[in-house]
């Protein structure tokens, strides 16, 4: 379900409206309108389920990549948008840069060297994780960022990983569809818990690999 943005949609006003379930979208990249989403149904990962394969665990173990928090917010966000299609327009690019500076969005990043080769950037509201994009330009990248967002939010005491959508490569990971109704649930409760994505550590890639669940 769609509905049409306001004549002025500023930060405070996008956090509002992921705390109340809707998030906002753009046909594309020069249309200037945004619109509000609101699914019937809602992808989400459930933090003691997501899904690391034995294959995957032991390309963690051998830490390819550096892990970060935050070192390049603007960079992720724009690599996400790096595509043929993609729905961050200059709107929601600047709205998501301020959260950042307010402290409610985020990005994790891996690096190869000084190049960034994947990531994945999200908004913060109470115990809520709303993912918003990942990117990849090494093979697993986006799956070992997420591996590692996954086992931080569960330390840093989130208890909701909202993905928006469910995709196929989001299902292999562990991630559910539920109805808009239990998802409300769960975001009212996440909503009065207080995390802190950057109160911990990232986790260790030999914690992170531990978390293996099969056997591929």
């Amino acid at each position: 379900m769609a509905h049409p943005s306001p004549p002025l949609l500023t930060a405070e006003l996008l956090l509002k409206a992921y705390a109340m379930g809707v998030f906002p979208m753009a046909e594309g990249r020069d249309d200037p309108e945004v619109f509000w989403v609101d699914p019937k149904h809602r992808g989400i990962i459930p933090l003691d389920g997501f899904h690391l394969s034995r294959s995957l665990a032991r390309t963690i173990r051998r830490e390819p990549f550096q892990i970060t928090l935050n070192r390049d917010f603007a960079g992720t966000v724009a690599a996400c948008a790096d595509r043929d299609e993609t729905w961050i327009n200059d709107t929601i690019f600047d709205l998501y840069r301020q959260l950042h500076q307010k402290g409610h969005a985020h990005s994790l990043e891996l690096w190869e060297g000084a190049e960034l080769v994947g990531g994945v950037y999200g908004v913060t509201c109470g115990g809520a994780f709303f993912g918003e994009s990942m990117f990849s330009r090494r093979r697993d990248a986006s799956k070992i960022a997420l591996a590692f967002l996954v086992a931080h939010l569960k330390t840093c005491g989130f208890t909701l990983f909202d993905t928006q959508f469910l995709t196929p490569h989001l299902a292999s990971l562990g991630a559910i569809e539920i109805p808009r109704a239990a998802y409300h649930v769960l975001l009212d409760n996440a909503l009065e818990i207080q995390a802190d994505i950057q109160g911990h550590p990232l986790p260790d890639a030999y914690s992170v690999a531990q978390r293996s669940t099969q056997t591929s």
